[in-house]
């Protein structure tokens, strides 16, 4: 008789029966990521400052035929962001799956010339939203005994000296370094945390950049593939960390920038 093979298993990339919390949801990379998961089955939440744009977003997802809802949530407010969580809760259950994407830049200019209401916004949204969410979160998760993903978007400003960026970059890099310090104290728990840091993006957020006609060309120059991204190429990378195929993958920055940082 032949010998019996082995069955192999095939990582998947399927959310079904999962829940997932997408803040900063309404246009850009967090729509993008919002449809994406929901494409692959997931429900999916959708959380903004302003209920307009997300409103959108989750006609659109439950119009091809998945489940979202809207809730407008200023992350920087961790009362917010409490109810935000309990108000998924209250809708689906539970919650598996977190994706941190609300951002603020308020400034670009020399670091020393910033103002402190504009250095205390960026810190507030993009550092303090980030752990109050994943708090928030995790403590559901250690409740309920379940697993779960929780990504973030940082960007690869985080990694290097950013003139004009200085401020956005420093959030940026503390979010790195939450997610790696998150990855080993949540680990035993069976929480994956890891990290996204895109380059540059064809965003409205990013339109400072993408609209200056010299750092674009710099940026171009320099980049392998020669283009920049668009929001469904952080999309991709987010349903991949957020699902069982990256299931033995924690404390990580994935970088995804068309090879602006290989030179």
């Amino acid at each position: 008789m032949p010998a019996m093979s082995t069955p192999v298993s095939t990582p998947s990339l399927q959310l079904s029966n999962k829940v997932a919390i997408v803040t900063g949801a309404s246009r850009g990379i967090g729509e993008a990521i919002a449809k994406c998961l929901a494409s692959h089955g997931a429900k999916v939440v959708l959380a903004s400052r302003k209920l307009d744009g997300l409103t959108r977003v989750a006609d659109e997802i439950n119009a091809h035929g998945g489940q979202a809802i809207a809730i407008a949530c200023h992350t920087g407010q961790p009362e917010q962001v409490e109810k935000l969580v309990a108000d998924t809760i209250a809708k689906f259950g539970k919650v598996d799956i977190l994706v941190n994407n609300a951002a603020t830049n308020p400034y670009f200019g020399p670091m020393l010339s910033v103002e402190w209401s504009a250095w205390e916004k960026t810190f507030e949204v993009n550092v303090k939203g980030y752990f109050a969410a994943t708090r928030a979160v995790a403590r559901h998760l250690i409740e309920r005994g379940a697993p779960g993903a929780i990504v973030n978007i940082a960007s690869v400003v985080g990694f290097i000296g950013s003139p004009m960026q200085g401020v956005y970059a420093m959030t940026k890099a503390a979010v790195i370094s939450m997610t790696k310090t998150l990855a080993m104290e949540l680990g035993t728990a069976g929480i994956r945390i890891n990290a996204i840091a895109p380059g540059l993006v064809d965003t409205k957020f990013a339109s400072a950049l993408t609209q200056n006609e010299e750092i674009l060309n710099m940026v171009l120059q320099r980049t392998a593939l020669k283009r920049v991204g668009q929001p469904d190429d952080i999309a991709g990378a987010a349903l991949y960390l957020a699902s069982d195929a990256s299931q033995y993958l924690t404390g990580h920055t994935l970088v995804v920038d068309g090879g602006w940082t290989v030179a």
